[in-house]
């Protein structure tokens, strides 16, 4: 799981600053001064690390066996600006802890 956990990490910094640049930079440029410049450039390159991003969300989800619930919050953290550092330490966070053993589900005859 720690390869996984690593190729989110790094897809969810770069999804992160990808996104704060296009909110900060782009969307300034192209509704205040009519310069859609960075917008053209940036908008679908994060289009496309996000796709990239939700891969890799669900690669993880599925290793560490999260609920549908925390899958999609984590998959939706990518949409908001700042919220994919803060949902990329949380999710550090939960596979660093201590998971329980799961006992075996019986075999039915």
């Amino acid at each position: 799981m720690g390869a996984a956990l690593t190729r989110y990490r790094v897809i969810a910094w770069i999804v992160g600053v990808v996104l704060i640049l296009l909110v900060v930079i782009g969307m300034p440029l192209k509704y205040a001064f009519d310069n859609p410049v960075v917008v053209e450039t940036i908008g679908p390159a994060h289009g496309f690390l996000y796709m990239i991003y939700l891969v890799a969300a669900f690669d993880l989800s599925r290793r560490a066996d999260w609920p549908l619930k925390r899958m999609l919050l984590v998959m939706l953290a990518g949409t908001v600006p700042f919220v994919s550092f803060y949902a990329e330490r949380r999710v550090s966070a939960w596979v660093a802890a201590p998971q329980p053993e799961r006992a075996p589900e019986p075999v039915s005859r």
